[in-house]
């Protein structure tokens, strides 16, 4: 079949393709040839469209219908070969005029493939439920969760489980599991919220020092470091996850508070002196300050910026909403944590580390 003589279906977001992939395709297989058969099935894990950001330029590597089959422990051995042989042999060459064949780039992703006959090589992963969460996070969450899983655990992995979507759920296991990892406890919360704000903190009086001193350059990254860790304290305070860096901008969109930050960030980016960059960032705090408040966590604080010390630098006083969140912290393991140190997102910023397990895991057993 040429696939230039195939013209390309309208873009349909990958998580609503894998699931008319499944209930269209895979689970009509599955009844038919497996039809005592107890398992799961799920979009979860890497990928773009997991993640809702997927767009028709995705569609060139490492997306299409795709999805995972979880069976019971006791089936695995006896079942994955065969249900992954049928699948190979009944599947239907498209759905929706999406191919479900996949063929290998020359990088080892893999790409959308029609062929016309033969075995389909398809996008169904089979596995049990504990052997992917192990493989993919390094822990089993069927089990009790402990405070160093969380704070090992970058928040693109949690979000690429939580905003996930299960199909099926015979086995009763993953949408727990989704459940769990939805967000993080209340006192994690706490400690994660007290953290960003002394990022905010260590670093709230350098921007103008910078300049003042005639280093433009240091001031405008400076700048930027403190609207980075401005939008991860917005995804704190709304208790959403956020991606990595590819995706952060684009979900810090979405959120509630974004509307009224973007146009101060852009002003901060844009400015040409120190001076005004203080300006538009003096808003940004005072803003932040007044979200925290609403927040009621704790006793009302200012939200007026004041001097940092007799210098013409004006600051929030991060530390100050960092300790008093600090202090309604009532779990005692959590408050045992290292004061200001946080989640791996808040003293990693490695691509590499943050937007895959094995790394990230390889990283923690360091220390």
């Amino acid at each position: 079949m040429n696939e230039e003589d195939h013209p390309p279906p309208k873009f349909l977001p990958g998580l609503e393709l894998s699931e008319v992939f499944f209930r269209e395709a895979v689970k009509p297989i599955i009844d038919k040839h497996f039809p005592e058969l107890i398992y799961s099935a799920a979009r979860i894990g890497h990928g773009s469209d997991v993640l809702g950001y997927d767009t028709p330029q995705s569609m060139d590597h490492d997306w299409g219908p795709k999805l995972q089959i979880f069976l019971e422990d006791a089936d695995y051995g006896s079942i994955k070969e065969q249900l992954d042989e049928v699948l190979h042999q009944d599947l239907p060459y498209e759905i929706r005029g999406f191919p479900t064949n996949f063929a290998l780039n020359d990088d080892g992703t893999t790409r959308m493939s029609l062929i016309d006959d033969g075995p389909v090589n398809h996008g169904v992963m089979i596995n049990t439920v504990s052997a992917f969460f192990i493989e993919y996070l390094g822990f089993n969450p069927t089990e009790e969760l402990r405070i160093i899983d969380w704070l090992v655990l970058p928040q693109q992995m949690l979000l690429s489980i939580a905003n996930g979507r299960v199909f099926h759920d015979g086995l009763g296991k993953l949408e727990p599991i989704v459940a769990k990892l939805e967000y993080y406890p209340r006192d994690l919360w706490l400690y994660l919220l007290s953290n960003q704000w002394e990022r905010i903190a260590q670093e709230e009086a350098f921007m103008g020092r910078c300049g003042q001193v005639g280093d433009e350059l240091g001031s405008r990254i400076i700048a930027t470091r403190l609207i980075r860790n401005i939008m991860m304290l917005c995804f704190l305070m709304e208790r959403k996850y956020a991606p990595y860096i590819k995706w952060f901008g684009t979900a810090f969109s979405k959120l509630r508070n974004a509307a009224n930050l973007t146009s101060l960030f852009m002003q901060i980016m844009d400015a040409d002196t120190w001076q005004q960059r203080q300006e538009y960032l003096t808003r940004a705090y005072e803003y932040m300050a007044k979200m925290h408040n609403e927040l009621g966590i704790t006793e009302s604080l200012t939200t007026r910026v004041t001097q940092f010390y007799n210098r013409p630098f004006m600051i929030i006083r991060g530390s100050s909403f960092a300790d008093a969140i600090h202090a309604e912290i009532k779990d005692e393991e959590v408050k045992q944590l290292p004061k200001h140190l946080g989640g791996v997102d808040q003293y990693v910023d490695s691509t590499e580390v943050l937007a895959y397990s094995i790394r990230f895991r390889k990283f923690w057993s360091m220390y």
